[in-house]
């Protein structure tokens, strides 16, 4: 008992409101996204249309690239649940400082332009979606992924500046991409951005870059709101004594060194 309540205190961030990597309620989570994100791509290849046989397939579009990191990011934190490795676990992290906002700027975007003209980001030759793939192309990955986030990860530490050099480089490559398939097929993935023109398409883009650098910032807004009460309980004195002796008996260092060490370690 001892032993695990002081691991716990050198594995987990003060923050972070329920234990991962675990293989209890983390892992169900991350298989059940793994499950949402599966079902998405056979939809893709059970319904094929032209995009299917063109130059970059589905990956010419925002959301199936999103959806791939969205995979990625949801595998390595099975695979940290299932072994228990923080090393693991801190590259999941690393990976949703971009797949989480990426994806929460995808349901922005689609749901939105979808609300104003669905021609904006259906072409008129491809099959309609119906709502349960849609939901699970366009919202289950921002769900899972902030669910992800709020409960089972440490805090962002990217600031602002850094939050905008990340969405504007994804912005820029994604741009150019885009480019390059059109060079290829001769139509983009998405008819709004043949309805813009490039100085539209350049607004579009830098506009996208904004608003995903917003949602970083309001993730972790959105994370401090959420989590202010367990750092509160965590910070109790009745808690920190426990923990003292926990931690003592099993590891021969206070409290005070075993977090001091987990941050620096882990989230520095």
């Amino acid at each position: 008992m001892s032993t695990r309540t002081a691991n716990e205190l050198l594995l987990r961030h003060p923050q972070q409101r329920l234990e991962s990597p675990s293989r209890g309620i983390s892992a169900a989570l991350h298989l059940l996204g793994l499950a949402s994100f599966a079902y998405s791509f056979w939809w893709l290849e059970a319904n094929p249309n032209p995009v299917n046989e063109s130059y970059g397939r589905h990956f010419q579009h925002l959301t199936i690239l999103g959806l791939s990191l969205a995979t990625l990011t949801f595998v390595i934190g099975l695979l940290a649940d299932i072994t228990m490795s923080t090393r693991l676990f801190k590259v999941k992290n690393i990976l949703s400082v971009t797949s989480a906002p990426i994806e929460v700027l995808i349901s922005i975007l689609y749901w939105g332009l979808k609300g104003i003209d669905e021609s904006l980001v259906l072409p008129d030759w491809a099959p309609r979606i119906p709502f349960g793939a849609d939901f699970s192309f366009h919202a289950a990955p921002s769900i899972a992924l902030i669910l992800d986030l709020l409960f089972f990860s440490p805090p962002y530490t990217v600031s602002v500046l850094p939050a905008l050099g990340i969405s504007s480089g994804i912005a820029v490559s994604y741009w150019f991409w885009v480019e390059e398939c059109y060079r290829h097929n001769q139509f983009y993935p998405y008819p709004i951005f043949d309805a813009l023109g490039t100085t539209g398409r350049i607004g579009l883009f830098a506009g996208s870059a904004v608003v995903m650098t917003c949602s970083t910032i309001s993730l972790k807004w959105m994370y401090n709101r959420v989590n202010v009460h367990a750092q509160d309980i965590k910070n109790k004195p009745m808690y920190d004594a426990m923990a003292y002796d926990f931690t003592k008996q099993a590891t021969g260092r206070t409290c005070e060194e075993t977090r001091e060490d987990a941050d620096r370690k882990s989230y520095s």
